[in-house]
């Protein structure tokens, strides 16, 4: 798998649909690892429900785990706008998410400004790029915690 273009991901919902497409394959085809530029990352494939349409919706996205708390980033590789994800979730805290082989529902917090402006410097500590990320946008990258149910 190669390197995605970050600006076309973006700016293309074909693209980027057709990326993410093949990272579910791969996903699943291998117990829940990747190779490509997301070798010996953490991985998750977090499924939602459109906040708009009431459609199933399938995201994956790299997670962290800071101070025992699994949480994800809605970076959108530093896009001046959120993640659909984002907006799925806020309007519908619950979701879905297949971790390695494991599956399970799981209640979605979004950590307020205080708790996301503490949390953040350890994100970027634990993976650099989302600091990149920051410096690209004016907007503060929501950071959510993932709770199983």
């Amino acid at each position: 798998m190669t390197q995605p273009d970050k600006d076309k991901f973006v700016a293309d919902t074909n693209y980027a649909n057709d990326f993410n497409t093949a990272i579910v394959e791969e996903f699943r085809a291998n117990g829940g690892k990747v190779g490509g530029p997301f070798e010996g990352g953490t991985l998750l494939l977090l499924h939602t429900v459109g906040a708009k349409t009431g459609k199933a919706r399938l995201s994956p996205l790299a997670y962290l785990t800071v101070d025992g708390k699994m949480l994800i980033v809605g970076s959108f590789a530093g896009a001046p706008k959120d993640p659909a994800w984002v907006h799925n979730v806020r309007a519908l805290p619950r979701a879905h998410v297949e971790v390695g082989t494991e599956s399970y529902d799981v209640d979605v917090r979004e950590l307020p400004p205080a708790e996301r402006d503490a949390t953040y410097p350890k994100i970027v500590e634990l993976a650099p790029v989302f600091a990149d990320y920051q410096a690209k946008t004016d907007r503060a990258i929501p950071v959510f915690e993932l709770i199983r149910v």
